[in-house]
């Protein structure tokens, strides 16, 4: 885990102190301020990573000393530490820019699990500025990759660091999530670029087209086959070949990708020579390829050949920070295709957009902004141009409510872990996966809550 630098800003010296030795003792830098002058003092004169900060102090208070640093270093993480773990106290302070908080007296363990919350993020962070730096040059733009969650900050990352090689790629993920966007992300990065990419949506065509149209074929090689025909693997030699769909792919031509990923060599239709091509497959499904292979309709070894690297995209309801940034480019988007004069949209018509769980993902969401710009009267989207205002929803705030955000986000949180936990057959790293979080913050979890695993 990387180490922070941290500033421990605290009036109470011996809580200063067992926290400074702790922290220490895990590996990472840390210094101390008794109090918010000193705090400010400190962050200006050096680069902290993370400020742990007390709620209440004499002096400036913690919220104040929050404003002022995140004045100076706007990038610095701050996690208010109060014993006042009410919803008023945590709203204040994640308003004015803290990522977390933690209540007195403070439990070790879980100030540990946050910290290393805050140093893999920062790693993530760190690792996709780098990335967006080495997109900027392929020509990989902001227009087509828009995402601020950490699952997506993630996969994009990975995608990143498995570029450079030849390896295949499998990438799965519903029907809209953009499995062809990140296939053309990891080309770009790829010293491939160069070359094309070429794209084949392998349920489109039937059998005998989609061979010729995959390996190409000679004259005469079927009836209606009048001249030579290039096919999609010499066109990008040197490049790649995207194979959409592929859990369509007929058992004949399973055998002949599978030849191909062994041999690194093609025959065209009505030819028995062989013709070496430089590509690198990279493939996607909205299928469940493991239950394809159990059932026998998908090679085993074809399966491995092509899931040298598996990469999954999650759902858009399962990134909903991704959502407003999605919605203000689309909209913006759309409105300038148009010629419309659209600023934006009402507090109810984007609440009900954040809500919505979009079983078609990004190409539904797509689709319903660009309606709503075209059938739009007003300067504002309104609840009455989006398709589905009568539509139910599943609010949390519907649910009883009462009682602090520390108790409404532990009641949540625990409800969570058993749901996971459940569908993962008391697997503790599959729920982990799941749940998005480490082993060790998940056993962690399951002590605090008493619940046994």
């Amino acid at each position: 885990m990387r180490k922070l630098n941290i500033l421990i800003v605290e009036d109470g010296q011996s809580q200063r102190e067992m926290l400074r030795d702790f922290l220490i003792s895990e590996g990472h830098e840390v210094m101390e301020a008794e109090n918010g002058e000193a705090a400010v003092r400190t962050v200006s004169n050096r680069h902290f990573d993370l400020l742990l900060l007390d709620y209440k102090m004499p002096g400036m208070s913690g919220l104040e000393v929050l404003k002022e640093v995140k004045k100076i270093n706007h990038e610095i993480d701050v996690v208010i530490i109060t014993a006042y773990g009410t919803i008023e106290t945590a709203v204040e302070a994640i308003k004015a820019g803290a990522v977390d908080y933690i209540t007195k007296p403070i439990e070790l363990d879980e100030l540990l699990i946050l910290v290393d919350r805050v140093a893999e993020r920062r790693g993530l962070i760190r690792e996709n500025d780098l990335l967006k730096q080495e997109l900027g040059k392929t020509g990989v733009t902001a227009e087509k990759i828009i995402y601020k969650s950490a699952r997506m900050v993630e996969l994009i990352n990975l995608a990143g660091r498995v570029a450079p090689s030849r390896a295949s790629v499998l990438i799965s993920g519903e029907s809209g999530t953009g499995k062809e966007l990140l296939a053309r992300l990891i080309h770009q990065l790829s010293p491939r670029a160069a070359r094309p990419i070429v794209v084949v949506n392998c349920g489109a065509l039937q059998e005998n087209l989609l061979e010729s149209e995959l390996f190409g074929h000679e004259k005469g090689a079927y009836t209606g086959a009048g001249s030579r025909r290039i096919g999609r693997f010499e066109e990008a030699d040197g490049g790649t070949l995207f194979l959409d769909e592929i859990g369509e792919l007929s058992p004949a031509i399973q055998v002949k990708l599978l030849r191909f990923l062994q041999e690194r060599e093609i025959s065209r239709l009505g030819s028995n020579a062989s013709i070496p091509v430089d590509v690198r497959i990279i493939s996607a499904t909205n299928q469940d390829l493991d239950a394809r292979v159990s059932e026998g309709s998908f090679r085993e070894d074809l399966f491995y050949r092509l899931n040298v690297v598996a990469m999954v995209l999650p759902p858009l309801r399962e990134r909903k920070e991704d959502l407003t940034a999605l919605i203000d480019y689309y909209l913006f988007k759309f409105t300038r295709e148009n010629g419309k004069n659209i600023q934006g949209l009402t507090a109810e018509a984007r609440d009900l957009l954040l809500k919505y769980d979009y079983p078609g993902n990004i190409r539904e969401l797509v689709n319903i902004l660009e309606r709503a710009v075209v059938i739009a009267r007003e300067d504002y989207i309104t609840v009455g141009d989006l398709p589905f205002k009568n539509e139910s929803f599943n609010n949390f705030s519907s649910r009883n409510m009462s009682g602090s955000l520390l108790e409404m986000r532990e009641e949540l949180e625990k409800n969570l872990i058993i749901e996971a936990m459940a569908k993962a057959d008391n697997n503790q790293t599959k729920a982990a996966i799941s749940l998005g979080m480490t082993r060790r913050m998940l056993r962690y979890k399951l002590k605090k809550y008493d619940l046994k695993n």
